[in-house]
């Protein structure tokens, strides 16, 4: 339906007389239908009369001495049609109010990013703004956050494409990282001459590369086609943590696991810098809202942090 033709439907349709019109279906009775609506019965009637009038067809019939109301075959339809279409409006906007009260805000990352980065910060964001609700929400898909209902979108990227998502939030690099028995096992090196004897563990995340980093500080020797693929970045972590070989890990999402000594990152210095690195997203109509503007500032707050 174009603009122009809504435009007219909605100026034209009598939306009272159709409202009082459903109830009376609903509830069976004029009385009953002016209960519901907290207006006079003698209000009811009138607009159900104004309502033929404007259809200019019978829909209650009227024989002398009925109690029971009767609807005539066009009341029973149109009845059946508002009361369905009223219910659908009354159900949307339910949903709408339920997913988006004002103290709400829902974050949309990837499960990377929620596992590793925010998930273990939500602790602390609850004891310091205590009145917001705060939901957090999984796709890997990159898109508009209000397609699933989100208010905020925090991505990772990397070359051209993530500068043109939302505004930066924090910088991100790309080291190798392994867990402390492997590195034990490949005799502890400390440079990268030693990377070609170990297993490359690869997210197919296409901006977390093998073969980007190699191009960055080699070595030349180095496989970068071998090794099994994992289809997340935490997945791929997991698996080092398990002793499963060498991840390149973005520096975000590994720092605590190295500061805790699950993983090391042994090659000092040889970090690939990834500028566009980790971006936010807000949905241009929620940005004024305060438990959003509070979020969001917290959010760089703690990207500020590291």
């Amino acid at each position: 339906m174009s603009w122009s033709i809504f435009e007219t439907t909605m100026q034209s349709l009598p939306l009272n007389m159709l409202r009082a019109f459903a109830a009376v279906y609903e509830t069976g009775g004029v009385r009953p239908a002016a209960r519901m609506l907290g207006v006079t019965h003698s209000a009811i009637s009138r607009l159900l009369r104004d309502l033929e009038v404007w259809i200019d067809t019978p829909i209650i019939e009227r024989k002398q001495g009925q109690r029971l109301i009767r609807f005539t075959a066009a009341g029973e339809a149109l009845g059946r049609d508002l009361v369905k279409s009223f219910s659908g409006i009354e159900g949307a906007v339910q949903s709408v109010r339920e997913a988006h009260p004002p103290n709400s805000v829902t974050v949309e990352t990837t499960p990377s990013l929620a596992a590793r980065w925010l998930l273990p910060r939500l602790g602390d964001f609850e004891a310091e703004y205590p009145w917001i609700e705060l939901s957090v929400i999984v796709d890997q898909r990159i898109g508009d956050p209000r397609d699933r209902g989100a208010d905020i979108a925090i991505r990772m990227g990397g070359g051209k494409a993530a500068k043109s998502l939302g505004v930066p939030l924090m910088d991100d690099a790309l080291y190798p990282v392994m867990s402390p028995p492997y590195w034990r096992a490949l005799g502890m090196p400390s440079d990268i001459s030693k990377l070609a004897k170990g297993k490359l563990l690869h997210d197919r995340d296409p901006n977390a590369s093998w073969a980007m980093w190699k191009a960055q500080f080699g070595p030349n020797d180095l496989d970068v086609r071998a090794g099994p693929r994992f289809s997340s970045s935490d997945l791929v972590l997991r698996a080092a943590e398990q002793g499963l070989g060498i991840a390149l890990a973005r520096d975000r999402l590994v720092r605590e696991a190295v500061a805790a000594g699950a993983l090391v990152s042994p090659f000092k210095g040889l970090a690939l810098k990834l500028p566009a690195g980790i971006r936010i997203i807000v949905a241009e109509e929620r940005a004024d809202r305060l438990a959003v503007r509070t979020t969001i500032g917290w959010l760089h707050a703690q990207a500020a942090e590291g």
